[in-house]
């Protein structure tokens, strides 16, 4: 479970987060929405502890983010908003570096390497160095990584940002196996779509604070609107072209 609690965060004069809170129960998708720039990836940061809050708390399976950071490591795989790669390491080498770093090793890391390769049809360049990949084989490899040791909480950035209709439905289909197996599962996303289809519970930000949150059904509920994209438009006040 992940669990966000009155988190505040500025950047000089720009507060980011401005007393946000939720939670993101196991077993479940959550899906983390909001315009641009209302805090969702400063959010996420937190929470898999790169940032640490100014004011208020991020607990995850109940570790703190701050005094449990090591803690929190083991027990999160993340894809992040910066999708960089090592050059001149291949697909298969990154998935491996960061499998040794969660202590993964010998035949049975090997075995779960080759198992992500075939789940995100990697196959035709996890052996190429990564110094040219495309937006999407970048996204496979990270998401990969976040993988190779089979965490509890997932945190997403965009999960699907530069993959073809295939790839997404690949990736769809791989959150919802996770979130079976009761692992918890919070992801970001600008697609009203893929949010609707694979999300139970939506959770939506806009300067810096949680301004709703439930199920679809719940939320068109609240605000009497019968679409996600409206609803969205309805909490935040946002025009179209912010998100």
């Amino acid at each position: 479970m992940i669990e966000a609690d009155g988190l505040i965060k500025s950047f000089q004069s720009v507060r980011a987060l401005d007393g946000a809170g939720f939670i993101a129960r196991d077993g479940e998708v959550t899906g983390l929405i909001g315009p641009n720039g209302a805090g969702k990836t400063t959010a996420l940061r937190i929470l898999y502890t790169v940032m640490r809050p100014d004011a208020g708390a991020a607990r995850v399976d109940g570790l703190d983010t701050v005094a449990d950071r090591r803690k929190v490591q083991e027990r999160v795989g993340v894809l992040p908003d910066s999708l960089g790669l090592y050059p001149r390491l291949t697909g298969r080498e990154h998935i491996r570096y960061y499998g040794r770093l969660h202590g993964l090793g010998g035949n049975s890391l090997e075995r779960r390497i080759d198992e992500l390769i075939e789940l995100l049809d990697m196959g035709e360049f996890a052996d190429r160095r990564a110094k040219g990949f495309s937006k999407g084989q970048t996204r496979k490899v990270t998401l990969a990584r976040a993988l190779v040791h089979e965490p509890p909480n997932l945190m997403l950035d965009e999960p699907t940002n530069g993959l073809d209709i295939p790839s997404s439905r690949a990736v769809h289909k791989l959150i919802r196996r996770i979130r079976d197996q009761g692992r918890c599962v919070l992801f970001c996303s600008h697609i009203m779509q893929e949010v609707a289809a694979i999300s139970e519970r939506i959770v939506v930000i806009a300067k810096g604070r949680v301004v709703a949150a439930g199920t679809q059904g719940e939320l068109l509920a609240q605000t009497g609107q019968s679409d996600l994209e409206e609803m969205f438009l309805s909490v935040t006040g946002a025009p179209a072209e912010s998100w």
